[in-house]
């Protein structure tokens, strides 16, 4: 089954906040039109290549950049208003959407012999089967999909072209969360067809090991940016780590355009961070010892936290026991920020919530066969001021 955009069969989505957006109803989103001042405007549908094996996850770093955003089939999320994909750490594509259909290659191929092809210039066709999931043969796909672009006049340049068209293949059950959008464990098929309009830059800092100053059990640039956007790191933006450690959220905050603030009970951990900053960073971030349980910051003064907590094992706690600090420290952040990503080996959920924060989110990652990690996506509620907000 093919899903071309009908203009015709429209129904007004449920908002009393933001512009409404008509969409069809069966259909797939990829040409809905939204009614903003009196005109009508066209709003595109974006498939997001994601990266890495937890979706769920990818697709909650996805809202910090696109808005609408859901799990779509395994490793590809729909999004509308798709802004910022380049920093992102756990999205590969966006592809604006010609149309969709089964994961097959003739559905592809149906797709794209129906659609408008409205953009000028040479082309190159990328197919990609998600995971090996749909069994399709990307070498066919690629021929085919290319056949109906050259029957439709356009010149291939496989080495530099004007535009690419990607045709991305996805079958199987997606994952099963409470909170991301689309995320219900059902089975899904779909190939989505389109033109490639930004890429992830994979402009992450060099590995934990391979900075100036390293201390065991430091995380993946990938991870500490993504918990960085999902906190609230844009460019601009204050971001607060008051564990800072080696500095490895802070410089990915950095990389993303934020101004990082570190905070460390041990002066070896902030000269370590100064130091990693001051090789991965055009500009120096603000890094000073202290206390996560009373932050010299004004309230209201950051816009961002996120923090690794200490695992007690091969970490200094001070002079506080691991709960107390804990608690302390998500009392300061909810004091100074609207919002905090939290990272432990353990669940602290009724100790933010027993520090003021709406847990929004959660998430279990697994690192190794010893570590999981738990992620804590932490909001004020909603009484309280806040500047972002969960897409669901």
């Amino acid at each position: 089954m093919v899903s071309i955009p009908d203009e015709h069969n429209l129904v007004w989505c449920d908002s009393d906040t933001r512009p409404r957006v008509p969409v069809a109803v069966g259909q797939s989103r990829q040409s809905a039109r939204s009614l903003v001042n009196g005109f009508w405007r066209t709003v595109s549908v974006y498939c997001l290549e994601l990266a890495g094996e937890e979706d769920a996850f990818a697709v909650a770093e996805a809202t910090t950049a696109a808005a609408d955003t859901e799990l779509w089939a395994p490793g590809i999320a729909r999004a509308q208003s798709v802004s910022g994909v380049g920093r992102l750490g756990y999205t590969r594509t966006a592809v604006e959407l010609l149309g969709h259909g089964d994961a097959t290659v003739d559905a592809a191929v149906r797709t794209l012999a129906a659609a408008p092809l409205n953009v000028s210039g040479t082309v190159a066709v990328r197919a990609r089967d998600v995971r090996g999931s749909s069994g399709v043969s990307t070498a066919r796909a690629e021929r085919a999909l290319g056949s109906v672009l050259t029957d439709a006049g356009f010149q291939v340049d496989l080495d530099e072209p004007d535009n690419v068209l990607r045709a991305v293949f996805a079958k199987g059950p997606v994952s099963d969360h409470a909170v991301v959008a689309g995320a219900d464990g059902t089975h899904r098929s779909v190939s989505a067809v389109g033109w490639v309009t930004a890429e992830s830059r994979r402009d992450f800092a060099p590995e934990p090991t391979d900075r100036p100053f390293f201390q065991p059990g430091s995380m993946a640039s990938v991870d500490a940016r993504a918990y960085a956007n999902i906190a609230g790191a844009r460019p601009g933006s204050v971001f607060l780590d008051p564990m800072c450690g080696t500095g490895g959220l802070l410089v990915e905050a950095g990389r993303v355009g934020a101004k990082p603030i570190g905070v460390d009970a041990q002066q070896k951990m902030v000269t370590g961070t100064r130091e990693n900053a001051a090789a991965l960073l055009s500009s120096p971030v603000t890094a000073v010892r202290g206390d996560a349980t009373a932050l010299p910051l004004h309230t209201d003064a950051v816009d961002a936290v996120a923090m690794d907590v200490p695992y007690g094992r091969q970490s200094k706690v001070a002079r506080h026991d691991l709960a107390s600090l804990v608690g302390g420290a998500l009392r300061e952040a909810h004091r100074v920020a609207p919002r905090a990503v939290v990272i432990a080996d353990r669940a602290w959920d009724t100790v933010a919530v027993d520090a003021g924060w709406h847990v929004t989110a959660t998430f279990r990652r697994r690192v190794h066969r010893s570590l999981t990690r738990h992620v804590h996506v932490l909001d004020r509620p909603p009484e309280e001021p806040a500047v972002w907000h969960w897409h669901r």
